[in-house]
Order: C-alpha cells, then structure tokens, then sequence
C-alpha cells in the first residue's frame, strides 16, 4: 500500500472572459419545481454534447443546443433528485447514463436518452457502472444508510445489499470493485463482486466516484489526481498537484478538466501542467452535498448546478 507525499503548484492564472448564464428557466417557468429549488443535477455527453438536466421532483431534461432549449426526455422514469455532484454517471464512450436519485425513481438509458430503464430500487446517493464490460453491473451507496453498498448485475431489475460502513464506490468490471470507507482511510478493492475486500491504498480521495477512461480509472484526492492502470491494484499520482475533488470530465486522456475550490483546471498533457479555466459560479462551493459540475469538451462549455439554485452554464475563451 501507498501513501503520496503532494507538494501543491499554483495553477497559472487567466482573465476569465464570459459569464455564468442562467440556462434553466426557460424549464422552472414552465413546470413548478420541488421544495428544493429549481434545478438539482447536470451532466454532459462528451461525445455529442447533448446536456442533461435535473429539475427537481420533475425529472431528467435534455437538450441538443448546449442549453438554449430543454425537452424533457426520461418516459417519467426519473423523480427527486441529485444531492450530490455523481449521481448522473454518463459513459465517456457517449450514449448511456445512469441517474441515481433520491426522493424519486432512478434509471438508465443506453440510446441518449431515447427510451430508459427503470431500476427496482432508488434512493441513492450516487453509483458507477462497469461501462466498458457489461454495462449492466451496477454499484451505489443507499441514501442515509449507514453507508449500505448496494449492487445489480442486470442493469437495475434487481439488487443485492452488501454491507454497511461504506463512503464512496467505484465498478472497474463485472466482479472488481472500489470503495472508500466511513471510517477507515484508504482505498478498498474487490474481485469478487463485493464479498471480501482488500485495502490497496492508504490514502482516502475525496471524489466518492471514480472515473473509468480507455481502461485507467481516475480518483480526485483533493490536492491531486489518482490513477490505476491495472485494474485498481495499484495506484499513483496522475501529473502534478492540482485542486480535484470533481472529475475528471475528459477530452482525451491528455486533455481533460477537473473542479476543485480554485475553480475548474485544465491540462492538456495528462496533468504535467494545469491552466485555470473557468472560475466556479457565484454562489457554489466544493461540496460532496450540493454541487453538480460538468463540460463539454467540444464547444469548451462548462456546466453547474446545485440545490436551491438555477442551472448555469459558461463559455470558455
């Protein structure tokens, strides 16, 4: 097991040009929100930019123009809310997405949002899926549970608990997991499916989600990034120190974004250096309750949003 040692760099420093704009009223002015505010969870396909949003207690919204318009696009399969900033898990290969909600129905659709999949269970805080293998193996953390890791091997018709204790989660193939604990630090790594765990890293990150990209999985630690490239056995600091605790949302595996409390960062050769990006919106934090974060790589778009606040986005220049 390993423990880093990270020396923080100061990111270069931009003039951020733009603003953050409001791109969810067009939606809260039409239907009439839950208690919670307008809009609660936001993710981005990477592949055609198509941008989906949770309006609270009324369900998953698309939309094709980077946020001009809204549809909403979930069949009613979709309720409640995001709490946290990785409950909407989209596959880095484009097309699929998992919704893990609470207060509401959760689902999953592979078509963009097309037809969906509704799960046997919900409530959940967030969850990851083996996207690259089966894309039917489901891994969450149930909802004010005393951290209960709940798992479906059948993309959501059926769920088995495993255990308590737990505080973050990650799928790297049908039978191998990564988890963080309540109480212990480290990371935690599993081949069987959730039975029987074994500590592989001393440190906790930060993220409670990892990220899984062309076969390496990335973990935010807080003051850096994580990678293993086998599988979770091992794992190492990716590039230099950087403020992470959300993403990384991905162009390619040089170029990708993560958020953190200086805002959001960018490299573009694999974490050697770091540029600012985009400052976060007025009003957001860096908080595992709250804050949904995402980008779109193509049209350099970021994309907030959190409980108790409209959705927003912000053109990169």
């Amino acid at each position: 097991m390993k423990t880093l040692t990270l020396t923080f760099l100061y990111l270069s420093t931009a003039a951020f040009a733009g603003e953050w704009l409001n791109i969810s009223d067009s939606v809260t002015t039409r239907v009439k929100p839950g208690i919670y505010g307008p809009t609660a969870g936001i993710a981005v396909d990477r592949v055609n930019g198509d941008v989906f949003m949770v309006v609270n207690d009324q369900g998953l919204w698309r939309s094709h123009d980077q946020g001009a318009t809204f549809e909403r696009c979930d069949g009613k399969t979709i309720g409640g809310r995001c709490e946290t900033g990785w409950a909407l898990n989209v596959d880095p290969a484009g097309r699929r997405l998992a919704c893990f909600m609470i207060y509401g129905d959760s689902a999953m659709t592979t078509d963009g949002g097309e037809t969906w999949t509704k799960f046997k269970t919900s409530h959940l805080d967030y969850g990851a899926v083996d996207w690259a293998d089966t894309g039917k193996r489901l891994l969450a953390l149930r909802h004010e549970s005393g951290g209960m890791l709940t798992t479906s091997n059948d993309g959501g018709l059926t769920w088995t608990d495993l255990e308590k204790g737990f505080s973050g989660c990650g799928v790297l193939d049908s039978t191998t997991f990564v988890a963080t604990k309540m109480k212990e630090p480290g990371i935690f790594r599993s081949t069987d499916a959730g039975l029987n765990w074994t500590k592989v890293f001393n440190e906790t990150p930060v993220s409670p989600v990892p990220v899984l990209f062309e076969k390496a999985a990335y973990w935010a630690l807080g003051k850096g990034l994580l990678i293993s490239q086998d599988k979770g056995v091992t794992w190492s600091l990716q590039g230099n120190p950087v403020e992470a605790s959300y993403g990384p949302f991905f162009h390619t595996a040089q170029h990708f974004v993560v958020a953190g409390k200086t805002g959001f960062s960018e490299t573009t050769d694999a974490g050697k250096t770091w540029q600012a990006a985009a400052p976060l919106p007025p009003g957001f934090v860096i908080n595992r309750v709250g804050p949904n974060y995402a980008w779109d790589p193509s049209s350099s778009i970021f994309y907030a949003s959190t409980m108790n606040k409209p959705a927003f986005s912000f053109k990169a220049h």
